[in-house]
């Protein structure tokens, strides 16, 4: 028999305390990463919900009966919160890639904290303990909130996970493109120097913490070198030294390397901004030059096609950097006029072409519509002007112009445009998306191409994903990454995976023939999209129909012939299929197994990513439910 706990006055009162100060300090944490951000919000904000239990338990006569035996799950419920506060530690400080590629595991951890603390609160006497009823009722319905918390994926988490699958694939010819590691960089919040450092010291210590490195080491370190390449750092290749850069290693004094200088004041730059033929200036002496009448470079002399100034946040960075470096201060100066200024003037800009959209000269057309899209693309401040003005609603008439060359551009104006969330929305009220998917059948390569990244971003919304379902735009998305370019059939895969997640869409695609190309991916190693189909095939596994038509025995070899051979990404993707299909057709299993599928699968359950072990203990364990194993 256990031995009884004794419960004193002194001893209930700390243990209540150090409970309080766990949830007091959770609360204070403030830099939750952004894949886990909403989960640990929730998670905080339940926990505060025991504030009240735990203020009336302090307040108890430690001569109460319940109190004694309450001691017991009251140790419990401290041990749940620090698990729950060690969880959401690692969510606020930890290394913010790491954290990305690891979604699921780390959402199965915030599912083992909801079962321990309701476990806890499970076992508490609160009528022995007198609790108050609206007490009781408040904790209840934190225990229905914890309980009702399902694992989710959010389809944002789901474009990310495309992008670093993009990134990821050694194969794949965009694993470097600027614009994919600029979206990654934005959504994981890692593009000034200072959420750079912060990232390098959580690797750092990450790699501590595993003794050394792996292969996702290797992976999470050189995509920070890529981000820090974007930013303008050129990163060392140790972990353990300072981020450098090649202009403060080559400069031994503080004399100011002459490409910080402003080439119209001499002076060191501020708020360097890039003008029409790639030079960089000073945004205030730039504008007072454009202010001036004046239309041309002044440094080159040129002709200025437009008169918009992008942010040069890579050479600022190093600026920055240096001066750190030789410890001066950059002089502060008012960015808010000259801001304005800038606003106001792109706005008047902007105003034009929207007008021009409209007119009856098709090159005045051609050019206004050119500009857009170039302007569309710069920086989110211009998609909302170009919006706001009416913009809109002239790009999506000009979809159906009889111009193979107009719609090319108008679709990737449109494009640029559904970047932002409320331009999702109003692109496809003003009735764009037919017209989207008539250029995706009959445009050029390049429109079909960005006819297909457009879907996928505006299907990030879900009732967008029904719409290019109900107007029949999976066909020739199937039909795309079936006989599209390089580039078109992995935007039409892309844009795939993306509207698979409605289930209606699943049923469309198969009936569009989506399996056989799919499968052709995983044969032509060259095309290097063997993780992109394995993605939308794992979730055609879910349904009925695509489970019927991939569960053929060839098809298993090729998943078992992967999981021995592929990619450490291929292998866990491949193990996801195969669990999939094997938790709804035992026989699959046992012909995986005929295929030679265990000893791989064994090694892959030590040795693989985090989510491969962890699909493959899976698998193993359901095999040796099925008696499948001697």
């Amino acid at each position: 028999m256990e031995r009884q706990i004794v419960m004193d006055s002194s001893s209930s009162s700390e243990l209540v305390r150090e409970m309080m100060e766990v949830i007091e300090t959770v609360g204070s944490y403030a830099g939750f990463r952004v894949t886990q951000r909403k989960e640990c919000l929730n998670l905080v904000r339940r926990l505060n919900l025991l504030v009240p239990l735990l203020e009336e338990i302090k307040e108890l006569d430690y001569s109460v009966s319940g109190l004694a035996l309450a001691l017991n799950s009251l140790l419990n419920l401290k041990k749940a919160l620090l698990g729950a506060k060690k969880l959401l530690k690692n969510c606020n400080y930890g290394s913010k890639i790491y954290l990305a590629m690891e979604s699921e595991a780390v959402m199965c951890r915030f599912q083992a904290v909801y079962h321990k603390i309701n476990q806890a609160l499970d076992n508490i006497p609160f009528d022995k303990l007198g609790v108050s009823i609206e007490v009781k009722e408040q904790v209840e319905l934190m225990r229905m909130q914890l309980k009702r918390a399902k694992r989710r994926t959010d389809t944002q988490d789901m474009e990310l996970a495309m992008d670093m699958i993009v990134i990821f694939s050694k194969k794949d010819e965009r694993n470097a493109d600027i614009a994919i590691l600029e979206r990654l960089a934005n959504k994981l919040e890692l593009h000034t120097i200072a959420e750079l450092k912060a990232e390098k010291t959580a690797i750092a210590k990450l790699v501590k913490q595993r003794g050394g490195y792996n292969e996702t080491m290797h992976q999470i370190v050189d995509l920070l070198g890529k981000f820090k390449q974007i930013a303008g750092i050129d990163e060392t290749v140790s972990l353990d030294g300072p981020i450098s850069t090649r202009t403060a290693q080559t400069c031994q004094s503080p004399l100011v390397p002459h490409e910080f200088v402003c080439p119209i004041t001499l002076e060191i730059m501020t708020d360097p901004v890039i003008v029409a033929t790639g030079q960089t200036y000073e945004r205030d002496s730039i504008r007072k030059w454009l202010n001036s009448n004046h239309r041309t470079c002044p440094k080159t002399g040129q002709t200025l096609e437009h008169l918009s100034l992008a942010p040069n946040f890579a050479l600022r960075n190093l600026i920055l950097q240096w001066c750190e470096k030789n410890n001066l201060e950059l002089p502060k100066k008012d960015n808010y006029a000259s801001s304005v200024n800038y606003s106001a003037e792109i706005m008047e800009e902007i105003s034009s072409l929207v007008l021009n959209l409209s007119s009856s000269q098709p090159n005045v057309r051609r050019d206004a519509i050119v500009k857009i899209r170039m302007l569309s693309k710069e920086n989110p401040e211009n998609r909302i002007f170009i919006a706001n003005d009416g913009g809109i609603p002239r790009l999506v008439q000009l979809l159906s112009y009889p111009d193979s060359n107009i719609q090319e551009h108008t679709v990737t104006a449109l494009l640029n445009l559904s970047i932002d969330e409320t331009n999702k929305r109003l692109i496809a009220r003003e009735g764009a998306i037919p017209a989207i998917i008539e250029i995706l059948q009959n445009g050029t390569d390049e429109a079909r191409e960005n006819s297909a990244a457009a879907l996928f971003s505006l299907s990030m919304l879900d009732e967008n994903k029904v719409l290019v379902g109900n107007f029949n735009g999976i066909p020739p998305l199937v039909a795309l990454l079936k006989n599209g370019t390089m580039r078109g059939k992995k935007d039409a895969a892309t844009a795939l995976f993306n509207l698979s997640f409605n289930q209606a869409n699943k049923s469309r695609a198969i009936k569009a023939g989506i399996i056989p190309p799919l499968l052709h991916l995983l044969d032509d190693k060259n095309l290097g999209m063997i993780d992109e189909a394995l993605s939308i095939l794992l979730l055609l596994a879910s349904h009925p129909e695509g489970r019927n038509e991939i569960s053929r025995l060839s098809f298993i070899e090729t998943l078992v012939e992967i999981i021995r051979n592929g990619t450490p990404k291929n292998k866990e993707c491949a193990v996801s299929v195969l669990l999939e299909l094997g938790l709804n057709n035992s026989s699959l299993i046992l012909a995986a197994l005929q295929f030679g599928v265990y000893e791989p699968l064994r090694e892959i359950s030590i040795s693989g990513t985090n989510r491969a072990q962890r699909k493959a203990n899976s698998l193993l364990q359901h095999m040796s439910k099925c008696e499948h194993i001697p």
